[in-house]
């Protein structure tokens, strides 16, 4: 398991590169509560915006926007909520995107940054 936690670490701090680079100032990583996990919490033009990384090896099980189940929305809505509530954000704009950080065999890594990937109903 620490295998895969590094695996994260890695990807998570990939993706906030990523994500300063494109203008988003990084205010959270790995925001948990019990009923769910978000990996980067950032801001850019005055919208908050909660992102899940999904780092895969390969394409034999899909890209890694496609894991983000509706189960996994779920969880990171409820935990964005919690978030939002607890920093006076709950009437400011909410956005929902994925960073998808896939490796190829040939050693080659492509970001990919999906905006709006879902919104706050799941969808």
């Amino acid at each position: 398991m620490a295998g895969r936690a590094a695996t994260g670490q890695t990807g998570e701090s990939e993706a906030c590169r990523h994500l300063e680079q494109s203008g988003y100032k990084i205010l959270c990583r790995n925001f948990r509560r019990r009923c769910g996990e978000i990996d980067v919490v950032a801001s850019r033009a005055g919208v908050t915006v909660f992102v899940e990384v999904k780092e895969r090896r390969g394409d034999s099980h899909g890209e890694g926007y496609e894991a983000v189940t509706m189960g996994k929305r779920r969880r990171i809505i409820r935990a964005a909520r919690l978030y939002a509530a607890s920093r006076g954000l709950s009437e400011a704009p909410l956005r929902f995107d994925v960073v998808s950080i896939e490796r190829a065999d040939d050693g080659t890594t492509r970001i990919r940054h999906f905006e709006g990937a879902f919104d706050s109903e799941g969808s």
